[in-house]
């Protein structure tokens, strides 16, 4: 199961009113592990940055004036998410944003059936508690110290770590489904398997040791357990 924990910045909070992205970071997850791979793009909004919104994620239009505007990456960056699940913190904004830009190009719009809300989850699963992404680090002892300002690439990172906490924990196969989870939103591939080593481990048992074995069982006689193995 392929997996994108997506996070965006914006100019603002409403796209109808002209506000648009500036950036769009992901990382990938398949089974619940990460894959190494990543999508990482700044946009030029073709407009002003507020200085409210420089004020969270730090970037002006200097820094974006040479970016490539969103009908340029617009196709490379649904190439990446193709069909996999998006896991957002607040789905519901990047969303909103994401489908008013594709829509602008004419071009597919992200179905909301392909959002896993990472805050809707926080909020079931711990009810009255916090549920920013900074509270749900302190709550799971994940490190978010460079996130001094809010970045897409490093605030997806952070909430990929938070996600797998969220659903279960680190280990991949642990957890529970959603029938047993009461309809939880937990992912689960029941078919996962580890992955082959490219080349088997040594034996930790010597030739000596081996022989000794089989003369031992070979006194047991025919009956032996062992030889029925």
């Amino acid at each position: 199961m392929r997996e994108i924990v997506l996070d965006t910045e914006t100019t603002g909070f409403e796209p109808e009113q002209g506000d648009r992205l500036v950036e769009i970071g992901g990382v990938e997850l398949f089974n619940h592990v990460p894959t190494g791979e990543s999508y990482h793009v700044y946009i030029n909004p073709e407009r002003e940055v507020p200085e409210e919104a420089f004020k969270v994620h730090g970037l002006n239009y200097e820094f974006l004036r040479d970016k490539p505007v969103f009908k340029q990456v617009a196709q490379q960056f649904l190439d990446f998410v193709g069909d996999a699940k998006l896991v957002i913190h607040n789905a519901a904004f990047d969303m909103k944003f994401l489908n008013a830009e594709l829509g602008w190009l004419n071009l597919p719009q992200l179905p909301w059936e392909q959002a896993i809300d990472t805050l809707a989850i926080a909020r079931k699963k711990f009810p009255g508690s916090p549920a920013s992404l900074d509270a749900l680090c302190r709550r799971f002892g994940i490190d978010n110290s460079a996130r001094t300002l809010h970045g897409a690439l490093l605030d997806s990172e952070i909430l990929a770590e938070v996600y797998l906490e969220l659903i279960g924990g680190r280990q991949p196969g642990l957890v529970l489904s959603a029938g047993r989870r009461g309809g939880d939103v937990a992912q689960e591939d029941e078919t996962w398997r580890p992955r082959p080593r490219q080349t088997p481990l040594p034996s930790r048992i010597t030739e000596d040791e081996r022989a000794a074995h089989q003369a031992f069982v070979d006194k047991m006689g025919d009956s032996a357990l062992w030889k029925t193995l």
